[in-house]
């Protein structure tokens, strides 16, 4: 079979391997779209530790089940499916505490075990969420992701009644964070990025209010969308010191900010102003199973969808689509490989 293996920083390679061997709790899929990762542009880099090369990365999938372990049961052959690559032991403190994101001995396909950037992946049966045929593969394949955003966002909500929501970052996770805020019930939604070309693609899907937070006139045309009600909720899917930074100076105060971006980690917060004015800090890491299956619900029901702000590329074209991601010549917020062409 066909992969795409990282096999060292900026260097992704087509090479044929063996079709993976069942265990027997395992089933072989036969892989139909792949989406590209934020968090897989830090592994190509080589800025991720968990990923050693060489790797088959690839954990935001959906495909067709062409093979079946020989313990696993209640699986047909032919079964369009999506996978949750968040593997959990069951039996650690965390999950014992019903704390499954935190799992001591988690795993993630295409990161601790070869991914879906490959015609062939074998994944536990456990794993699989089956999905009706007549469902986009690219759409089932933004489960994982927006599983992530549901988590997120849902809890950021959770002590506001129809806030106005300000999103930092307009690519998948951000605009998927928009997507589910009003969903959710939100007010008013604002996605603020540096890159005018996605705030653009944005606005082509029906985001109404996009800005550039780089402008030293953000905070004031900020304030003119949301009025005197103010920000009630940041989703930051960025995560640099520059929007930890905005958001402690826009949010209200009793207001929430929900860190989902991974940009660095030691950065300088006014942990005073958090005290006085009552701002809860909260972070977000992954999804429950029951998130992930309302993310599915969601995409089955088509209120979130792929069309206009995605854009498809084979196997071929993953080393490029690496460094376009990393140059920052990506208009559209999610790049999907196709294993069809």
């Amino acid at each position: 079979m066909k992969v795409l293996s990282w096999n060292g920083p900026k260097k992704m390679e087509i090479e044929e391997k063996q079709i993976p061997e069942l265990k027997q709790n395992e089933v072989l899929i036969k892989v139909e779209a792949v989406g590209l990762c934020g968090s897989e542009i830090e592994g190509f880099l080589g800025h991720n530790s968990l990923r050693v090369p060489p790797l088959v990365m690839g954990h935001e999938f959906s495909g067709h089940i062409a093979d079946i372990g020989k313990s696993v049961t209640g699986v047909t052959k032919g079964t369009k499916v999506v996978v949750n690559p968040l593997l959990i032991c069951g039996t650690c403190k965390q999950c014992r505490r019903g704390n499954e994101t935190q799992c001591e001995n988690r795993q993630i396909i295409g990161i601790h075990r070869s991914g879906a950037f490959a015609e062939y992946v074998a994944v536990p049966a456990s794993a699989i969420v089956e999905v009706p045929e007549k469902l986009d593969s690219f759409a089932a394949s933004l489960a994982e992701p927006l599983a992530c955003t549901f988590r997120a966002v849902r809890r950021a909500m959770a002590a506001h009644t129809v806030p106005n929501i300000l999103v930092y970052g307009a690519g998948a996770i951000g605009l998927l964070s928009s997507f589910v805020a009003k969903e959710l019930g939100a007010n008013k939604i604002i996605v603020a990025d540096i890159n005018e070309d996605r705030l653009q693609t944005l606005q082509e899907v029906g985001i109404e209010n996009t800005l550039n937070n780089s402008k030293d006139d953000f905070e004031a045309k900020l304030e003119e969308i949301v009025g005197y009600k103010g920000i009630d909720v940041v989703i930051d899917a960025v995560g640099f010191q520059a929007t930890r930074t905005q958001s402690a100076k826009v949010v209200n105060p009793g207001g929430m900010i929900m860190n989902v971006g991974l940009g660095i980690d030691e950065t300088v917060v006014p942990i005073n102003h958090y005290i006085r004015s009552e701002i809860t800090i909260l972070g977000s890491f992954c999804y429950s199973r029951q998130d992930f299956q309302d993310a599915v619900q969601l995409l089955v029901e088509e209120k979130v969808t792929p069309k206009g702000w995605t854009e498809v590329r084979t196997l071929e074209d993953g080393q490029q689509s690496f460094m376009d991601l990393v140059n920052g010549e990506v208009k559209n917020s999610k790049i999907f490989l196709d294993l069809n062409k």
